[in-house]
């Protein structure tokens, strides 16, 4: 008998004809995006002037022993080329063209990062000797911070928790710059009320300070107040902050006892804190969160925030707000309920370029360096001239902002720093007069109430 064919499956489609069977190309291989480090930032190169309002205690307005209250923006004199502005709890810092730093304010434990003995040598600017020149500034409640040139990271002053004074690290309070994280190569700083962000080159976060409110992200519940087996030590060292699942991270932002991330390539920002008003924009109903949980916001460009406020400005150049609205420090008029999703304040132009915050009050900078202000002003810290708080947005005025950019605004507890642009006097006098003012001793180099705390129990629990 013949053998019989072997049955083979056709390739052709019975419909057409055609061949079914195509060559497939190889499969496509996902490329895996590499990291590249950042780069140390530059100095913000506008030379401005340092202006201020509200109250002075402490010496934090920087206008001598005899004046504690400015009602509108007053100039700061003697600081030579001003280019950056911080405002704390009780003091102030100023970064300066040439990369010099300069402080003013209460000096208790240690936040002016110099000698204050001669009497009211802290109520006026005066240098903070650093190994090196800084190219960013942060302050909290007693602790201020700068980035030098080289991505090394200072640090002086004392962190706070629910007990007091915690210290600076763990063997106690710093009243002269320290390095943080010597050997490390840093970019970015961020300062809440009592604790420290930094972020390094390679997209990794260092956090340090208090933790009580999970701001530091990377503590757990039963060592937040230091009581674990470690004591304070996990606190009050810069450990690092990992987030399972993240890409290295490319900015940061802290508000009083919130800590916000974002991603490199994806732009997801993680967000972890105090949230008993929502100020963390999240879907959580939790009063704090211990570890960076993602959230829904994107397309932000600047995050600040005080005690239960925060604001966010968006790439469209529109400032919304989320949490607390008493006092009209979210600028929603007479809103009462708290705000839990992103919410455009209302009345403000939709051209706005920077944001600032206080502990209860907010400000807000136009393209055209046009400054509004609202909230809380009590202690007269809104610049528009009486103490009566602001439930709207309102336009700030005044003789010496008048025919004046700003460019840069800082709120503290009871008082708000300003940078307008130099006009042509002031800047002639910037180049005629260069002289640091009286300052520390050199330091050498080191190798490579709802004002005060959250209105919930002062140790929370989700």
């Amino acid at each position: 008998m013949p053998r019989r064919k072997r049955k083979t499956l056709s390739t052709k489609n019975s419909d057409t004809g055609t061949d079914a069977a195509q060559p497939q190309p190889p499969p496509v291989k996902r490329m895996r995006i590499a990291f590249q480090a950042m780069g140390i930032p530059k100095r913000r190169q506008t030379v401005g002037t340092v202006l201020v309002c509200g109250t002075g205690d402490f010496g934090q307005l920087g206008l001598g022993e005899d004046i504690q209250e400015r009602r509108r923006l007053a100039v700061v004199e003697s600081i030579p080329g001003p280019v950056d502005v911080c405002a704390g709890g009780m003091h102030s810092l100023v970064l300066t063209q040439s990369g010099d730093i300069y402080s003013f304010g209460c000096n208790d434990e240690g936040a002016l990062g110099r000698d204050t003995s001669e009497e009211g040598s802290e109520s006026l600017p005066a240098l903070v000797r650093l190994p090196g020149k800084a190219v960013r500034i942060s302050v909290g409640d007693s602790h201020s911070a700068c980035l030098l040139e080289d991505g090394s990271v200072y640090a002086w002053g004392s962190f706070r928790d629910s007990h007091g004074n915690m210290g600076l690290t763990i063997e106690g309070n710093k009243r002269v710059p320290e390095n943080l994280l010597a050997g490390t190569v840093c970019c970015s700083i961020a300062s809440g009320s009592d604790h420290l962000v930094i972020l390094t080159t390679m997209g990794k976060v260092y956090t340090i300070g208090c933790a009580e409110q999970g701001q530091l992200g990377r503590i757990s519940e039963r060592s937040v107040g230091g009581e674990g087996r470690r004591g304070k030590r996990d606190l009050l060292q810069p450990n690092q902050l990992i987030v399972h699942g993240s890409k290295p991270f490319e900015a940061i932002w802290a508000t009083n006892y919130c800590t916000f991330l974002r991603e490199s390539q994806t732009e997801t920002i993680w967000a972890v804190g105090l949230n008993n008003f929502k100020q963390l924009a999240c879907d959580k109903d939790v009063i704090r969160i211990l570890h960076p949980i993602r959230t829904s916001l994107r397309q932000i460009n600047q995050i600040c925030g005080g005690t239960q406020h925060t604001l966010f400005l968006k790439n469209d150049q529109r400032c919304y707000v989320v949490g607390r609205p008493e006092y009209g420090r979210l600028g929603l008029g007479s809103q009462q309920d708290v705000v839990a999703e992103l919410t455009p304040t209302i009345n403000l132009p939709a051209n706005i370029v920077h944001v600032g915050c206080g502990d209860i009050s907010s400000y807000a900078i136009t393209e055209d360096g046009k400054l509004y202000a609202w909230g809380m002003g009590n202690s007269y810290q809104l610049g528009v001239g009486d103490d009566d708080d602001q439930l709207e947005p309102a336009l700030v005025g005044g003789k010496s902002i008048q025919n004046r950019k700003m460019l840069l605004a800082s709120g503290g507890g009871h008082h708000a720093l300003f940078l307008g642009e130099a006009d042509a006097k002031e800047q002639e006098e910037d180049n005629t007069d260069n002289t640091p003012l009286a300052s520390s001793t050199i330091i050498e180099k080191t190798p490579p109430n709802e004002l005060t705390a959250p209105e919930s129990n002062s140790v929370l629990t989700a």
